[in-house]
């Protein structure tokens, strides 16, 4: 299985990391895609290993911190995501939840990041909290044929997942879609499950019955379950599924 979205590398693993990576093996987990929250992240990447887990890297910048205005400048993005070793730009989005302070500024940065990776080939992974149909309409203003990407923990509506595929993304089903009372199972269950990808967004958003602790990438395995009860599939069909998509949408992930 691939953890397309987790944070891996922050400081909630440190002392316990080894322990945590050797959980996500026995649980069936080959890669570890890390999103950045920032610049600064790629130096806490460079720290992550196991003999049995690839770890693949996406620069960016998350909305919530765009205010840093070296966060800002197109180059500095274009730099820092144009290596080899990196699959994807983000996290990019919109975030309306925490403050409204900074909308434009948002909404400038995703349309950086979506020129960004339109120029690199490189698929855009979105935040979205609060923000649905602003993040979707300018997705649509950018996309032009060649922008792929991912609507990272999906928790949108039946339509509005129809929409997201119908633009060229895939769906990132994380814990959420465990959550008894979220109703994102509900509409997960009406689109299409060759448009999914497994997710944990590790640290944070841990699936039930660990809901409330800390998440960790071993957890994608909770979601893969949620997804075979959903579809009513074996487990290990969907895992083939699910990794054969991210493959689709990650070409450098062997």
């Amino acid at each position: 299985m691939i953890d397309t979205h987790c944070h891996i590398y922050l400081p909630d693993f440190i002392d316990d990391l080894g322990e945590v990576l050797d959980r996500a093996h026995k649980n069936g987990i080959t890669d570890i895609l890390m999103p950045a929250i920032d610049f600064d992240s790629e130096i806490q990447m460079k720290g992550m290993n196991h003999p049995d887990i690839r770890f693949h890297k996406m620069m960016g910048v998350h909305p919530c911190e765009i205010n840093n205005s070296r966060c800002n400048l197109e180059a500095s993005l274009l730099a820092a995501c144009a290596g080899k070793d990196v699959v994807g730009v983000g996290e990019t989005g919109l975030d309306y939840y925490w403050s409204q302070e900074f909308v434009e500024e948002q909404k400038i940065s995703l349309r950086r990041h979506c020129k960004v990776a339109k120029s690199l080939k490189k698929p855009i992974v979105l935040h979205n909290r609060d923000a649905t149909d602003d993040l979707l309409d300018i997705i649509e203003e950018q996309q032009d044929g060649s922008l792929t990407g991912v609507w990272h923990c999906f928790n949108g509506s039946v339509d509005e997942g129809r929409r997201a595929i119908d633009m060229g993304l895939y769906l990132g089903i994380g814990g959420v879609a465990t959550f008894k009372n979220a109703g994102v199972d509900k509409s997960v269950k009406e689109l299409p499950l060759d448009k999914m990808l497994l997710e944990t967004d590790a640290p944070y958003l841990t699936p039930d019955p660990h809901r409330g602790k800390r998440n960790e990438p071993g957890y994608v395995k909770l979601v893969a379950e949620k997804l075979s009860e959903l579809f009513e599939l074996d487990l290990e069909e969907i895992d083939r599924i699910t990794t054969e998509n991210a493959k689709k949408l990650f070409p450098l992930i062997a």
